[in-house]
């Protein structure tokens, strides 16, 4: 085999059972034919809106080195080499059972309400020095993209790492079993993607589902200072997993956090693992980011990496897009910054976006601003628990705090008068009220759900600065 090659047009007819036109080799595998690479192995599947079958030829003209459908499609080049199966989907998790099988990498699974994402970039970049390490790209958690994710992983890799999420109940059974990790990391168990649980307890119940498909002699990897450390731990003892891990502050974390000093755009550590001190930088701000950064280490440690090079690594970490990237923004002769934490939000990653934004110093003049945007899928709590954030507000000393959304109303009108800049029922509403109130020297974060368009306000407070506007994290 090439060794360049993710799969050989052989492999992949073994693997799926499928028929090949013709002979060829891929080097990754797209299922958007607009993200396409060359050399890529185009996966058409069909889905509720869109069925990608009707995006082969766009496939092949970025240059896909193959497209794997369910039947030809047409204006498709002459000769286009195709991996005909019976079902696309089906197709791609056989691949992605195969890519588990025929792998040498120690795997990593992580899930949790809040926080996967960043762990699990903050796992890859920890890893990464020490072998190759291959990764879900941004946040392909769900039915698709885990498979999709695992069909990526080249064969000569040493670590994988796999961010597996769910909205209900049985969806993790599935995706564990083809994942089949060493580690599995819980990051936190908080109130976010409730609507379809009828208890925080359910919720942790569904993310021990993580634990069904464990390798043998896997380890746990769990946040101690969370109150579902135990009902987590049991659930992994009762999947045959005695080692257990926990990270965080409390005394009894075995990966215990001794020490931090919060900055502005980094924080200094100092933790105890094993009886053995550790002092890293992590290069992102925030103390949510400190005790993840706990759990990162906790799983290189049972991964059988060496966890100082780890921690040393984690200097390098630079906030993502949507999730804390932070960009200065010229205002006339100043200028003002603004923190995206516009893809996603649930009461406790609301929190964070808090501290960290109180943790930061407005320049002369400035002020500390949140845009809030609807938290979603938090079902019959959703009125009081956007209420409580007025409470979070006031904690942390925000100056001013915009609204956007039907639910965030409920937030509105519990804030004081002195605190509330304005109320709108959508994102495009609010972003020009915004920028109308900025001036010199402010700090805003902008945060809410995915769904909640909170991104139109990023761009418009990012496109007044015009091509000034810059990236000031990394």
């Amino acid at each position: 085999m090439n060794p360049t090659a993710l799969w050989t047009a052989a492999e992949a007819v073994a693997a799926t059972g499928g028929t090949t036109t013709t002979d060829w080799r891929c080097g990754g595998i797209s299922i958007d034919s607009r993200t396409a690479h060359r050399g890529d192995l185009f996966v058409a599947l069909a889905g509720p809106r869109f069925d990608g079958h009707d995006f082969v030829a766009a496939a092949f003209s970025a240059g896909a080195a193959a497209a794997l459908v369910s039947h030809t499609p047409e204006r498709l080049p002459e000769g286009a080499p195709l991996l005909v199966v019976d079902d696309t989907m089906a197709a791609l998790e056989a691949l992605a059972r195969q890519a588990r099988e025929r792998s040498a990498a120690r795997i990593a699974g992580i899930t949790g309400s809040v926080g996967k994402t960043g762990t699990k970039e903050a796992l890859r970049l920890a890893l990464s020095t020490q072998g190759l390490t291959s990764a879900s790209m941004a946040s392909l958690n769900n039915y698709c993209g885990v498979p999709l994710s695992l069909a990526r992983m080249p064969q000569q890799a040493t670590y994988g790492i796999f961010e597996i999420g769910m909205n209900h109940a049985g969806e993790i059974v599935p995706l564990s079993r083809m994942v089949r990790p060493h580690v599995a990391v819980v990051t936190a168990v908080e109130p976010a993607h409730t609507e379809f649980f009828a208890s925080l307890e359910a919720v942790a119940d569904a993310k021990a589902e993580i634990f069904t498909g464990m390798a043998p002699g896997g380890s746990a990897v769990l946040n101690r200072d969370n109150p579902f450390y135990d009902r987590l731990a049991d659930a992994a003892r009762a999947h045959d997993i005695d080692r257990i891990i926990g990270f965080g502050a409390h005394e009894r974390a075995e990966v215990r956090l001794l020490d931090c000093t919060l900055g502005a755009h980094a924080s200094d550590v100092s933790a105890v693992m094993d009886g053995t001190r550790i002092d890293y930088r992590l290069g992102v701000p925030g103390r949510h980011w400190v005790i993840n950064s706990l759990a990162v280490l906790a799983a290189a440690h049972a991964l059988g990496a060496d966890a100082g090079r780890a921690a040393t690594a984690l200097a390098n970490m630079v906030a993502l897009e949507g999730r804390g990237r932070r960009h200065e923004v010229r205002l006339g002769a100043e200028r003002f910054t603004v923190i995206d934490e516009s893809y996603n939000a649930s009461p406790a990653s609301v929190r964070a976006a808090l501290e960290t934004l109180a943790a930061m110093e407005p320049g002369a003049g400035g002020r500390r601003i949140a845009v809030l945007g609807d938290m979603r899928e938090l079902g019959e709590q959703s009125a009081a628990l956007h209420t409580a954030l007025a409470e979070m507000v006031r904690a942390n000393g925000i100056d001013l705090v915009f609204t956007a959304g039907t639910d965030m109303a409920h937030l509105s009108a519990a804030l004081p008068q002195k605190t509330c800049g304005a109320h709108a029922e959508a994102a495009d509403r609010i972003a020009s009220v915004v920028m109308a109130a900025l001036r010199p020297g402010d700090i805003v974060t902008v945060k809410g759900s995915l769904a909640s368009d909170m991104r139109i306000v990023v761009d418009a407070l990012l496109g007044l600065g015009g091509d000034e506007a810059r990236v000031a994290d990394g």
